[in-house]
């Protein structure tokens, strides 16, 4: 009898540990939610046309988007999501429907990279599929150094669009699938070059390759929506004061120079918020977010 007593006593505690975790993880899930609209609600975001760079460049808010300007954009990439510190970023654009916490399929991060000036004599002779399967080399040999520094390895699977350049208008775009370690959905990167003068403007896209039919509609949309103002334009430049990228059209898509510093690192701003979710960076930087603590600040 004092045996089936106990476990029953036992059952029971294991019946009130359950439901206890199942109500840690409601609340969990509820602060996460309050917490998450509280922040979303002191973010200023904005419409119409936006300045860049100081009157360099303009962009104006595709329809069915917001625009984060670079103050509030470094607080998501950093503070919420948790990256290094990043001074390249000049804003970031999302679906009017979702926030860097809430709802978040995809986002888009717009940069400028003073490179200089693009030659894009290569740009009709170039054979995609061999630069395909170049890069692909190029994303294996890496991933010995991403292991070893923590990072998840990665396999360039293809273009999920392949590139296009748009010689009249100076503009650039393709889309790789990508495969991360451990991570089920595959990755989508789609990326929009815009050259000018001394540079180009870089709009990069992040999600799983579930929303390639969302970014393919609106591609027009994002490809019109960056120029650079008069001055900056490509065709203002100047052989003899402006320099000359030490690479063209392919050397942009490929992105050897860029390997190190730029093309995995903007892969890995936005691939933690995806592959994690927003629940689990709550989990991650609850103590950052809700403890009370210092850093904790409002935007806008």
């Amino acid at each position: 009898m004092k045996k089936a007593l106990s476990l029953l006593f036992m059952a029971a505690l294991a019946g009130h540990a359950l439901f206890a975790q199942e109500e840690a993880e409601i609340d969990t899930a509820h602060d996460y939610a309050l917490e998450a609209m509280r922040i979303d609600s002191s973010f200023l975001y904005q419409t119409g046309t936006i300045d860049l760079k100081d009157g360099m460049a303009s962009l104006v808010v595709p329809e069915g988007y917001k625009f984060l300007d670079a103050d509030q954009s470094k607080y998501v990439l950093s503070d919420l999501w948790g990256n290094p510190p990043d001074e390249s970023t000049l804003g970031l654009l999302f679906p009017e429907d979702a926030s860097p916490l809430m709802n978040m399929s995809y986002a888009i991060e717009v940069t400028y990279s003073e490179e200089g000036y693009i030659d894009d004599d290569d740009a009709r002779d170039l054979e995609y599929d061999e630069l395909l399967e170049q890069m692909q080399t190029d994303t294996r040999e890496g991933n010995e150094s991403r292991r070893a520094q923590g990072y998840p390895t990665m396999e360039l699977v293809g273009w999920a669009v392949p590139p296009f350049y748009d010689a009249e208008n100076k503009k650039l775009h393709w889309a790789k699938e990508l495969k991360f370690d451990d991570y089920e959905e595959n990755t989508l990167n789609y990326n929009i070059r815009i050259l000018g003068r001394r540079g180009y403007l870089m709009l990069n896209v992040i999600g799983d390759m579930h929303v390639l039919d969302d970014v393919n509609r609106d591609i027009d949309k994002f490809l019109s929506s960056a120029s650079f103002n008069s001055g900056h334009r490509y065709s203002d430049f100047n052989p003899d004061v402006d320099q000359v990228a030490a690479y063209g059209i392919g050397g942009l898509i490929a992105g050897k120079l860029l390997a190190k510093a730029g093309f995995f690192a903007i892969l890995l701003k936005f691939w933690k918020f995806i592959a994690i979710g927003g629940a689990g960076l709550f989990s991650m930087f609850r103590k950052k977010i809700f403890g009370g603590s210092p850093e904790r600040r409002e935007i806008g």
